[in-house]
């Protein structure tokens, strides 16, 4: 599947060369709003593919049901993950962010935690068992937990102003349908059991009827966030996407191109690689819980292949197309067109080599073995990929000269 997306990638990028019909600036900025409108539309469907996977799971749990819902979880990150070139430059995008995908969390703060957990320094927070307690004491305000909804866990996330107690999103559904992952940097990810989910006296660590309602009330609001999202970029609306498509046109394609250098280099180069490698720290990878994290930074390197190309496979497996950035930039520079062509695709393969040591058969290397001090390969493997990274962001600040934009500032956190 990985080298298919790839490969489609390469054939969008060749193509642009042999485009005959010239684009115009306001051609790619439309084309863009409809590559997020679908981008986005495909978080929801496999949202509440999840939704529904978790719902069949607690009608009658089992080991078989459990897998399944880690499965359709697996598939629902994958459209989220591509969706976050939006993420920058769109502050209506980045807020829903802080309640979708904000990590790394404190597990103590939802749920029990084993004996050698250590929260972050200073939380307040880190040990206060939403799950198990029935009422949280900040100051002189009391909340009431009795009822774990999705309004309550929206209050309840960055409790007392630290960004660890994460109550909301994927990771807290994570979080719950895989437990903690206590190997370290060894080979192994969390292993929850279903009994944890099961009512009655083959309830395994108290509570299971409050960690249900937990991951049914976050599901939710998980479903309901992305449909905001959604909705923000359908066309012909009263909403985000009206605004942003009257903007001037070298505007929007600020925008557009701040995304994508400030998602390649800032967030996935800096906070989502580099960190957790001279940190050493499994806790620091994006999907802990799951060990699924080379998968969703593939997915965020392809999400900057899509807004350049504006292509995009959905989960369906249909590939949606519009006017692009790619053309746009043969017209005027063909030379640098092609530069950000092989760049683009060698950013992938560096990508695609971490996907295949994670996922080798005989021996695999996930994410959180790479970092292990002393793992030469899978220090060399992030470092190839953070390095392709850079030179594409470099690229990328190249694009928006040749369009006109001369105030493009990435956010390069991870120098």
């Amino acid at each position: 599947m990985r080298n298919m997306l790839v490969g489609l990638s390469l054939i969008s990028l060749v193509s642009v060369s042999a485009a005959t019909e010239a684009v115009t600036e306001k051609d790619v900025v439309n084309g863009y709003a409809d590559l997020a409108h679908t981008i986005y539309e495909d978080t929801l469907l496999t949202a509440q593919q999840l939704q529904n996977s978790i719902d069949t799971f607690l009608a009658d749990p089992s080991h078989d049901k459990l897998v399944a819902a880690q499965k359709a979880w697996i598939a629902a990150r994958r459209p989220y993950q591509q969706s976050e070139a939006f993420r920058f430059g769109h502050s209506i995008v980045d807020e829903k962010d802080l309640r979708l995908n904000s990590w790394p969390l404190d597990e103590g703060f939802i749920d029990y935690v084993d004996d050698s957990y250590l929260g972050e320094l200073g939380n307040s927070g880190a040990t206060a068992n939403i799950i198990a307690s029935k009422s949280l004491t900040l100051g002189a305000k009391e909340y009431d937990l009795s009822v774990l909804s999705p309004e309550l866990l929206e209050q309840l996330n960055e409790f007392g102003g630290s960004e660890a107690n994460v109550a909301t999103g994927y990771h807290a559904i994570e979080f719950l349908l895989w437990g903690q992952d206590l190997y370290g940097t060894e080979l192994g990810a969390g292993e929850r059991p279903y009994t944890d989910f099961i009512i009655g006296d083959a309830c395994t660590n108290g509570n299971c009827d409050r960690r249900r309602d937990y991951l049914l009330a976050a599901t939710k609001l998980l479903v309901s966030d992305i449909a905001y999202l959604e909705a923000q970029w359908a066309p012909k609306q009263d909403n985000y996407r009206a605004a942003f498509v009257s903007l001037s046109t070298n505007e929007a394609l600020s925008r557009i191109l701040f995304g994508m250098g400030s998602l390649a280099f800032g967030e996935l180069a800096g906070d989502r690689m580099r960190v957790a490698l001279e940190a050493n720290s499994p806790e620091d990878e994006n999907d802990c819980f799951s060990d699924n994290t080379h998968n969703g930074y593939f997915d965020n390197a392809k999400a900057i292949v899509n807004v350049y190309t504006g292509e995009y496979q959905r989960s369906t497996g249909q590939l949606f197309s519009t006017d692009s950035l790619a053309e746009l930039v043969a017209q005027k520079n063909p030379d640098l067109a092609q530069k950000m062509q092989h760049q683009l695709a060698d950013t992938q393969a560096k990508f695609q080599a971490m996907v295949n040591a994670a996922e080798d058969k005989t021996s695999p290397m996930k994410f959180d073995q790479m970092i292990a001090e002393g793992n030469d390969r899978g220090v060399a493997l992030i470092n190839n990929a953070i390095a392709s990274l850079a030179q594409e962001t470099a690229l990328i600040e190249q694009v928006a000269a040749t369009l006109g934009i001369d105030n493009l500032n990435p956010d390069l956190a991870a120098e």
